[in-house]
């Protein structure tokens, strides 16, 4: 059954600069919002592009303008979507046809499938409709479960004419669809009243999806249920991903991931059956590059390795995490059934996420934890301080597993262990309580094609050593990690990893190429991806800003003047980049920094004048994401701060604020989790527990020096010189050496 909020309620403003430091705006606290039931990119330097469908373009990924002052950006991409298809949501007509042959085979998982659909009854043509002019959720008296009985009716029956050619059914489905078409008018309630638009809203959308094809169903019938789409479900979802029902600006994170995916699902299910390319749009650039919880860089909240994507909602409970895997499973299907792939988007970030919920979930015979998670600290806006050293919560057996594990394993050729695991338990898929559909073996279940070689090999230093992460082989029975002094080999074999799918290697000081080659029945599969490390690091880019922002470093990370820059006076004779304090900085390439875990960023400034909370450097896609270093925040320190959650979870090194008014050289280097602030070539802070290095913000779109994330932030007023971006955290001796 569902599990629905308490009212959200209004309190008093703080301060942020008093009371969060390194921050832009004034926040507002609130109860915890809950949603779902109880019954959200990384780009590794290296990797492969994931497979496309036809018509797939590649990834990309667009900037969000800050929320309190506008600001200009890369511009939103449309997504991959050439053409709408029909039907083309959760089931095109392909999957039907298959449903309907594995059927006549009697093929043991469809059938097992389809009785699990047929046993709840729900296509008993004697069913009557019972439509509402208004629904409700989360208020006294409220009524939505009529509704949810009646679209899993809908749904069903829709189905089971697909599957059948049975037109009875197809008859009684079109009685459904019309009767709420022809009455509901609005949906009401409090807060709760987004999750009703964004659970339902998709489902009577791909119910109605379904009978597109039936002749018997008349077009002002049709154009009636469009409309109620567009005029009662589509407002209320395109608010909430707007507004965040008020909580857009200072605290959008309030709102747990299944909110957004929620709604994410119903804009992109409503634009196909609407035919509108602009809600599939707005709900697939949300996807990749909004601010909310939603969003696939921040519902998978942090990568381990091994791609374990540890999940926005796994510190709560497990109802809501599976929740969160199944809505992001059906917008990636209903994508990819439009020529569009959000199931690798982010190299294969759902899978990520899928395969760290399900570990998580996997339980021995009482019910325990079989397995402790690794775990990154979460904090947010509801007083959560989740440090702990595992998930909340285990053993949730929702019906969300088939869809990835059909896409990814059964289409794909990957492995993924632990959702496989998790679908073992539960196969053949039962319908759900409303908040999706279920029944995913019928709907997903297909014949595997041959194993994939394992892809998307990461490789980067954290604590100086080189971590590397890969996708795995179906079917392997392990994985050779292999290392080698030249790209063409010979290639060594260091050890053999069955899971987790990551390797630590300590190979001394050098350049290294790497390279997994999986073991399987049929013999030895070399890897799809070979790639190169530098121990103990190497000169990432470096902008000298001497008369250009060119990038000196061989990479071609070339920089870019924006706004009110100018070239003025700089050290020994040399020029450097005058930034106005008004809307002058320095934007590097997007990505410019995603392959890094240790780095080490060093540069020369000459500040003008003591201001709070501007930024030498801001490396981020919006305030929800992002690493800077403040010459003096809130408290009169020098920060350096990193958070993948807005301010509510700022990991910082502090130390004395930085002079002005003359030349100073300024460095921060990151090893494992540790931080370290140089000042003039002298170490004067460093702390641990800094979780979020570069790798784990993925592709960043507003990659900056002397601006900040947050628009409210006053830009950098001085000059740069000689910045420099090292993969590795350099010592003292060495930045000591830069200094001079």
């Amino acid at each position: 059954m569902t599990h629905f909020s308490n009212d959200d309620k209004d309190v008093a403003l703080l301060d942020r600069r008093t009371f969060f430091i390194g921050t832009a705006s004034a926040l507002a606290l609130g109860t915890t919002a809950c949603g779902g039931g109880s019954s959200g990119s990384f780009s590794p330097i290296g990797g492969v592009a994931a497979q496309q469908p036809p018509g797939a373009t590649p990834d990309a990924v667009a900037g969000v303008d800050t929320p309190d002052t506008p600001a200009p950006g890369p511009t939103t991409p449309e997504p991959g979507v050439q053409k709408i298809t029909h039907p083309g949501l959760l089931v095109t007509e392909v999957d039907l046809q298959r449903i309907r042959d594995k059927l006549a085979a009697k093929a043991e998982l469809w059938v097992g499938g389809l009785n699990m659909m047929l046993k709840t009854n729900n296509t008993n043509l004697d069913a009557k409709p019972r439509p509402l002019a208004l629904v409700t959720r989360g208020v006294d008296g409220e009524n939505y479960w009529q509704m949810v009985g009646d679209f899993v009716r809908a749904l069903h029956l829709a189905l089971r004419w697909k599957i059948t050619n049975d037109e009875s059914y197809a008859k009684k489905a079109v009685e459904f669809l019309n009767a709420w078409s022809s009455t509901l008018t609005e949906l009401g309630g409090d807060s709760n009243v987004y999750l009703a638009s964004g659970l339902y809203g998709n489902q009577w959308a791909n119910a109605a999806e379904l009978m597109r094809t039936y002749p018997g169903w008349a077009k002002e019938d049709v154009a009636r249920f469009q409309t109620m789409l567009l005029n009662v479900f589509y407002p209320k979802a395109h608010d909430f991903l707007v507004n965040h029902n008020g909580t857009e600006t200072r605290k959008v994170t309030h709102y747990w991931a299944n909110w957004d995916l929620a709604n994410i699902c119903t804009v992109y299910a409503i634009g196909v059956f609407c035919d509108r390319s602009d809600l599939i749009a707005e709900a697939s650039n949300y996807y990749k590059s909004g601010r909310g919880s939603g969003a696939s860089a921040n519902n998978v909240y942090y990568v381990h390795p091994g791609y374990l994507g540890q999940w926005q909602e796994s510190h709560r409970d497990q109802g809501h995490s599976t929740l969160g895997i199944a809505l992001a499973g059906m917008l990636c299907q209903m994508a990819w059934n439009q020529g569009e792939d959000l199931f690798g988007y982010g190299n294969n970030r759902l899978l990520a996420g899928s395969e760290y919920v399900a570990k998580t979930n996997l339980a021995d015979a009482n019910g325990n934890a079989r397995f402790t998670m690794p775990f990154a600290p979460y904090k947010g806006v509801h007083g959560f301080d989740q440090a702990a050293t595992a998930a909340a919560g285990t053993n949730q057996l929702r019906p969300n597993w088939d869809l990835i594990y059909s896409h990814y394993v059964s289409r794909k050729g990957l492995s993924a262990p632990w959702t496989k695991a998790m679908l073992d338990k539960i196969r053949p898929e039962r319908v759900d309580g409303g908040d999706q559909p279920g029944i995913g073996t019928l709907l997903y279940a297909r014949d595997p094609v041959p194993a994939a070689a394992p892809s998307g090999l990461s490789a980067f230093l954290s604590d100086a050593k080189v971590q590397l992460s890969w996708w795995g082989t179906a079917g392997a029975s392990q994985y050779l990690v292999q290392r080698a002094a030249s790209p063409n080999g010979p290639f060594t074999t260091l050890a053999p990893v069955t899971d987790p799918r990551s390797y630590t290697d300590d190979p001394g000081q050098g350049t290294w190429y790497y390279r997994i080659d999986a073991v399987t029945d049929a013999g030895e599969m070399t890897g799809a991806d070979t790639v190169r490390v530098a121990v103990p690091g190497e000169l990432w880019l470096h902008l000298p800003l001497n008369g250009d922002a060119n990038d000196a470093s061989s990479r071609g990370l070339h920089g870019q003047l924006m706004g009110g820059t100018s070239w003025g006076e700089g050290r020994n004779g040399e020029s450097a980049v005058q930034l106005d304090g008004r809307s002058g900085h320095v934007q590097l390439p997007d990505g410019a920094v995603s392959a890094l875990g240790d780095f080490t960023v060093a540069v020369w400034v000459y500040w003008d004048a003591s201001v709070v909370n501007a930024r030498i450097f801001d490396f981020g896609s919006n305030d929800v994401a992002y690493m800077g270093l403040i010459p003096r925040d809130g408290s009169g320190k020098l920060r350096f701060s990193s958070s993948r959650n807005q301010f509510w979870n700022e990991e910082s090194v502090t130390t004395d604020v930085l002079p002005a008014g003359r030349w100073v050289h300024v460095a921060v280097t990151l090893a494992g989790t540790v931080g370290t602030l140089y000042v003039d070539g002298t170490q004067v802070a460093t702390a641990d527990g800094i979780w979020i290095n570069p790798f784990q913000l993925g592709r960043t779109t507003q990659t900056w020096l002397g601006r900040s994330q947050y628009g409210g932030d006053p830009y950098f007023k001085g000059r740069m010189q000689d910045f420099r971006i090292y993969s590795g955290a350099q010592d003292a001796a060495f930045i000591a050496n830069l200094a001079r």
